[in-house]
């Protein structure tokens, strides 16, 4: 029998929030096909009084090193970072990247030389007119009262600087303290000083001041202004949503055997929601978010510690770290934008991102919590809540001169990568809004075989392996046109390819008992035992006991040498324990001697959340598809599993 502790806990349903599985890496080695979870900390206070703001640093506590640490640090580096965002080390050197933060970083300067040595990137310094620190009212001195945490958020910041935009000077500008009027008197410092692109990586709750606060701080056309979206999941802060700033959500960023080489889905820490108070901006006009007033987020770029970034940080710090959170992606996009070159001067740079969607990475898969309607915080083709539009390919959606598409223009709904077999027939129907009725359809980029309709019908048969990069373009009666960019992977098929293709594990969906799986007792369930099924009446419960216990289910499968293969599963977490950074419980997910995820307490939220890994590389063998998980002496933590497959291409 099941304790009654954990069928109280399925009852209620107790969520906390779940930080994406991800792998942090060294800058050099490729990061593992197991995603991870570690321990982490914010930075500063996340509790702060009205009218104040938070910083959204995350530095996880499980990486220690000194300061004198000879070889390259975990994290994600500069060309990493550049690799993942198709971006190119440059920068005007007369190009200005302000970082507003609240009080002094004794060893910002410092600190910084080193992350920018050990990675051979230019010197930048004070005393080669690069590095320029000052407070609030732009002095040298006095400046503010030293923080611990603070200074962990400004070394994450400037090393972003720095790994983007290596050639662009830094100011950072330090408000006396943490207060939207001290904040927001520090951007007006940093514009009045010549930055043209200014980043703000700490938030607060919306309370009715924003437009005195936009009107106050935030209005600076011709420069681009962006601020974190938070890290506590799905929930608006300010100034994210104010409509003068360009609003940077988080995502997880992995390695991939694609033809980007990277793969990122939607962070489950980053912010998003709609504004109770700040009025739609024009920008947002076209764009479905489910919002009449204005939207988080506009874009995003890395933000899961899991998946973090180097930085080096010796106050409140013992040399290099692993950060992350939306503190991470602020600065990023910022210097993004500088690399792109100088706004217009009456420009609303917000806005370029809105007119060049198909120069974005389009994320398309994540969460970051449950609300409705969904696409404020479940990432899908187009704008989602938690990633906007998507995160930079290259810097052309941040370039000058671009404006929203003009009012009545057709925008196309992105469709997001798409993927098919040599032989086997493809369709996709694509999708507009706006503009004058009806539509014509032109496409550029097809895979061999494919074809494109006047109706935005594409179909075929494909006939070359390989991936393209496809541009769909929609004109409306008017002659005004809409396009969307997009990749198309279409995976070889016999001649040896794969053999065996579809959906290979048995009783996926633990409809018909226990067979072919194995499994410890009582894993296998019907609705009305306390859980529920993700699809059909049942699924497999592991753990929830609250006391030691150890459960699995396990099944052998063949994967067929050329093949491609994914292993998917729908997973439902709900736990007694209430740690933010202590793994108690733990679900183990293995395909062989390969461990290809591990969940734990920590990942705990309300529903079911779908997971997919690439297990190709095991082609070729008999393996065993298992889930195992361990629970410690009290507290419960349930894994409900169901609807799994192990999908062969």
């Amino acid at each position: 029998m099941r304790s009654p502790r954990r069928w109280l806990a399925a009852l209620t349903g107790m969520a906390a929030i779940a930080l994406t599985a991800g792998s942090a890496m060294a800058s050099a080695t490729p990061a593992p096909a197991a995603p991870t979870n570690h321990p982490v900390t914010h930075v500063c206070d996340q509790h702060p009084k009205p009218g104040f703001a938070a910083c959204f640093a995350l530095r996880r506590t499980d990486v220690t090193a000194s300061p004198n640490t000879p070889s390259l640090p975990s994290g994600y580096g500069p060309s990493d970072l550049r690799s993942a965002y198709n971006l190119t080390a440059g920068g005007s050197a007369s190009a200005t990247v302000a970082i507003v933060d609240s009080n002094d970083d004794p060893n910002a300067e410092s600190d910084l030389s080193t992350y920018r040595s050990t990675y051979g990137l230019p010197a930048c310094t004070t005393a080669n007119g690069c590095f320029k620190k000052v407070n609030e009212n732009g002095q040298t001195s006095p400046l503010p009262t030293a923080d611990t945490g603070w200074a962990g958020e400004i070394s994450l910041d400037v090393d972003m600087v720095s790994a983007i935009c290596p050639n662009c000077h830094i100011l950072l500008v330090e408000a006396n303290q943490p207060s939207m009027s001290d904040l927001g008197t520090a951007v007006n410092t940093a514009v009045s000083l010549g930055a043209k692109y200014v980043s703000n990586s700490y938030g607060g709750s919306e309370d009715g001041t924003e437009n005195s606060s936009d009107s106050s701080y935030f209005n600076h056309p011709g420069v681009a202004i962006t601020a974190s979206t938070g890290d506590s999941g799905y929930g608006i802060s300010y100034p994210s949503s104010s409509a003068y700033v360009t609003a940077v959500g988080g995502t997880s960023l992995s390695r991939a055997s694609n033809s980007r080489g990277w793969t990122e889905s939607a962070w489950s820490g980053a912010g998003s929601g709609c504004s109770s108070d700040v009025a739609k901006p024009s920008f947002q006009g076209s764009v479905n978010t489910g919002c009449s007033n204005r939207a988080d987020a506009d874009v995003s770029a890395v933000a899961d510690p899991n998946t973090g970034l180097a930085v080096y940080q010796t106050y409140g710090g013992s040399g290099w770290a692993v950060y992350g959170g939306t503190s991470a992606s602020s600065p990023i996009i910022a210097s993004v934008y500088a690399l792109a070159g100088t706004p217009g001067s009456s420009d609303r740079p917000a806005s370029y991102p809105y007119a060049n969607t198909g120069s974005l990475y389009d994320v398309t898969s994540g969460s970051n919590g449950s609300c409705s309607p969904s696409v404020q915080c479940n990432a899908g083709a187009g704008w989602d809540g938690p990633t906007g539009l998507g995160t930079p390919n290259g810097t052309a959606a941040f370039t000058a001169g671009g404006t929203p598409p003009p009012p009545g223009s057709p925008s196309v709904t992105n469709p997001g990568s798409q993927s098919g077999t040599v032989g086997t027939a493809a369709s996709l129907q694509l999708s507009a809004t706006g503009g004058t009725t009806p539509y014509t359809w032109s496409a550029t980029g097809l895979p061999a075989g494919l074809s494109i309709s006047s109706s935005g019908l594409i179909s075929g048969t494909p006939s070359t392996a390989g991936t393209s990069s496809v541009t769909a373009t929609v004109t409306d009666a008017a002659g005004k046109t809409g396009s969307a960019t997009f990749s198309w992977t279409i995976n070889p098929q016999g001649g040896g390819g794969c053999s065996s293709t579809g959906q290979k594990l048995g009783n996926p969906g633990f409809e018909s008992g226990t067979a072919p799986w194995t499994t410890t007792a009582g894993v296998i369930n019907a609705n009305g035992a306390g859980e529920t099924a993700h699809g059909g009446t049942h699924y497999a419960w592991l753990d929830g006991y609250g006391t030691t216990h150890t459960d699995s289910a396990t099944q052998s499968v063949a994967i067929p040498a050329g093949c491609h293969a994914t292993l998917s599963f729908w997973l439902h977490i709900d736990t007694a324990e209430t740690t933010t950074t202590t793994q108690y419980d733990k679900l183990t997910v293995k395909v062989g001697s390969t461990t290809v995820a591990t969940f734990s307490n920590l990942n705990a939220a309300t529903g079911y959340v779908q997971h997919s890994y690439d297990v190709s590389s095991l082609a070729g063998q008999t393996v065993t598809v298992s889930f195992s998980g361990t629970e410690d002496s009290s507290l419960q933590t349930s894994f409900v599993l169901d609807d799994t497959a192990l999908t062969l291409s």
